[in-house]
């Protein structure tokens, strides 16, 4: 299998951005996983996502094994094209926290 899967169709592509809206709403997927999949989806290597969105490789690999410690302004870069920004997302989004 090779490492990097061939860029999916439009319709596919929108379908795994739609899945992976609904893991990030729901908390389903860390920031390495959402990262990855965001990079799959487009079809790029690590080299080629990085120059495109403006961060090191150095820093989207430490971002994809859970390893970094990015910036939100990083985190934005990454996120934006994809429709996405940063911000909270609750632990358990059924239960409120308690006061």
């Amino acid at each position: 299998m090779p490492r990097n899967p061939p860029r999916p169709q439009p319709g596919q592509a929108r379908h795994l951005l739609d899945e992976l809206h609904h893991d990030l709403i729901n908390g389903h997927v860390d920031i390495a996983t959402a990262v990855r999949r965001m990079r799959q989806i487009s079809g790029l290597t690590q080299p080629e996502f990085a120059r495109h969105r403006g961060i090191s490789l150095q820093t989207l690999r430490q971002i994809e094994t859970a390893k970094g410690n990015p910036t939100v302004e990083t985190l934005d870069r990454i996120a934006s094209i994809f429709g996405f920004r940063t911000g909270f997302v609750p632990r358990d989004p059924g239960h409120p926290p308690k006061s």
